[in-house]
């Protein structure tokens, strides 16, 4: 309760007026201005790590007595031992890469018996899984990177727990889940069809089935209409928040959860923390449809709908970079008019600069499984992602060339061990001395952005002046009161030539520039040259 002081206490539980056991409790004291947090920003490069598959720090809890899948790294679905110590082993190779702030796929205990690494079938939501850690493992994670400036986010799971829960093997009630009445605890999978949230046309059964459907019969859905349920994920959420340090929350699946119920939760998170960022998953390719899930939505409005949600993925942005790479020739449709017309969509967003821009995640093909291991077209993307509006976030192991095709292999093939997390490997690409050539590349592209990144308010909150592109190449600056960056992209298979009178708009009275990939001096008086398939990052002078 608001006002309560804190300390020890005990909970007397009573069955017919008599004490039946009791619970000792400690309520923490909270950190000194702990509600006015501050979260990550345009300012940050988020690193996706998938824990299971990052490094494994300590053997000795691959497996453990008290949870049921037992490790097995030859399996590519099972449990391959990565942990929180191995990632606060290598928290120097992320920060020295150049990403500020890490998101981990769920951490908290799944307990089912199979394919339970990924983590998004939860049993337990206030204990870290035995098979990465302990809590405190966890709180050392978030200690040891504010020690290196970088911010933790939790990725948080609202829309349902795991099949193994205790309060869903023995639910408080039966609306604490959405039950279908048709066995298996009354599974009935979602269709997905998250247009139904906004639809006015929509029937009231297909609303039904997108929002209380399940994903699996492993992870019930979860009712958030129901006051209990919705309390405890927010005192949950809030709970985790002090008890951790977080600096911010992925929130999986955001647009399958009850709209209402959802943003009632959202809201009283960012009330309790007034500078706190989160951002979810709204896996749409429309942009008004992905605009009306953000705060203070003018598309949302004209239904009378706030979902008070700070930030979204940008998944319109990652359909064109998986393809648009690929496609050397331009025509009316294709080539870079596609990553134009994306960003020609920016104003149906309340707040452009706080949208999650990628290349892929842990349910996305591999960019460079896209690209066929063509380093070209990944310098392309990394450019493009680097220096756009939003929030960028990288892949673990993108930075290095990582493959992989869910499609062909599942999605064990694109959440592949990092080499050099498990002792025996043949290789440690944790070190330069440990990459191939071909993964030295990559690396040293990405952390070459990464690092000049960092500083660069131009590119984390300046305004975006774009031009139409021709012959497949695309020319955007980045301006602010102190500084103007030209990035250009030619997406093209041969050098192009551009006159440069076109762009005095944005080169205004500037006579030369610095291209921070190549590190060359460039004349920017007349024309400008650029191999086919590359791209510069200019400062102008």
């Amino acid at each position: 309760m608001s006002g309560s002081k804190s300390g020890n206490f005990d909970i007397d539980f009573l069955k017919d007026s008599k004490v039946i056991t009791t619970q000792s409790y400690q309520l923490k004291q909270r950190e000194e201005n702990s509600a006015n947090r501050n979260s990550f920003d345009s300012s940050d490069v988020m690193y996706l790590i998938m824990p299971d598959r990052f490094a494994n720090g300590n053997p000795e809890n691959d497996s453990t007595d008290d949870t049921v899948e037992k490790v097995n790294r030859s399996h590519k679905g099972g449990r391959h031992g990565g942990d929180l110590k191995g990632i606060i082993d290598n928290l120097d190779y992320i920060n020295n890469l150049g990403a500020t702030a890490i998101w981990n796929t769920p951490l908290l205990e799944d307990n089912e018996p199979t394919y339970s690494y990924h983590g998004y079938a939860q049993s337990n939501f206030y204990k870290i899984d035995p098979r990465y850690g302990t809590n405190e493992d966890y709180k050392l994670l978030a200690d040891e990177m504010h020690k290196r400036d970088m911010k933790l986010v939790m990725d948080y799971v609202t829309n349902h727990w795991g099949s193994k829960h205790p309060m869903v093997l023995d639910l408080p009630s039966k609306d604490f889940i959405h039950y279908w009445g048709n066995g298996e605890k009354g599974f009935q999978p979602s269709n997905y069809r998250m247009t139904t949230q906004f639809d006015n046309n929509a029937s009231e059964i297909d609303s039904k089935g997108c929002m209380n459907g399940w994903f699996d019969t492993t992870m019930p859905d979860m009712n958030q209409q129901n006051s209990f349920y919705l309390n405890y994920i927010i005192q949950n959420a809030i709970w985790w928040i002090e008890y951790a340090g977080l600096d911010g929350l992925r929130v999986d699946t955001y647009s399958y959860n009850d709209k209402d119920g959802i943003a009632t939760w959202t809201k009283a998170i960012t009330d309790e923390y007034p500078n706190f960022n989160f951002v979810c998953e709204v896996w749409m390719h429309d942009q008004a449809q992905m605009a009306f899930w953000q705060k203070d939505s003018k598309i949302a409005e004209i239904i009378g709908y706030n979902s008070n949600l700070p930030s979204v993925m940008d998944f319109t942005l990652y359909d064109e970079i998986t393809n648009v790479f690929n496609q050397d020739h331009s025509s009316w449709n294709d080539g870079m008019i596609k990553v134009y017309m994306n960003f020609a969509n920016d104003f149906l967003y309340p707040n452009i600069d706080n949208i999650l821009i990628f290349a892929g995640n842990h349910d996305t093909n591999r960019i460079n499984q896209i690209y066929q291991n063509d380093i070209a077209k990944y310098k392309l993307a990394m450019t493009l992602i680097l220096t756009a509006r939003g929030i960028p976030q990288l892949y673990y192991g993108d930075e290095i060339g990582m493959m992989g095709d869910k499609h062909k292999h599942g999605d064990g093939d694109i959440r592949r061990d990092f080499p050099g997390g498990w002792s025996g490997d043949t290789q440690n690409a944790f070190t330069q001395s440990g990459r191939t050539d071909s993964q030295e590349a990559y690396h040293s592209f990405t952390k070459k952005l990464l690092n000049w990144r960092k500083d660069k308010s131009v590119i984390h909150t300046g305004k975006t002046l774009q031009f139409v592109p021709e012959n497949n190449v695309y020319v955007y600056f980045r301006m602010n009161e102190n500084e103007t960056v030209m990035v250009v992209i030619n997406n093209h298979s041969e050098t192009q030539t551009l006159d440069l009178s076109r762009f005095t708009e944005g080169i205004k009275k500037n006579k030369s520039g610095k291209d921070i990939i190549s590190e060359k001096e460039l004349d920017l008086t007349n024309t400008l040259s650029i191999k086919g398939k590359s791209s510069m990052i200019i400062e102008l002078k």
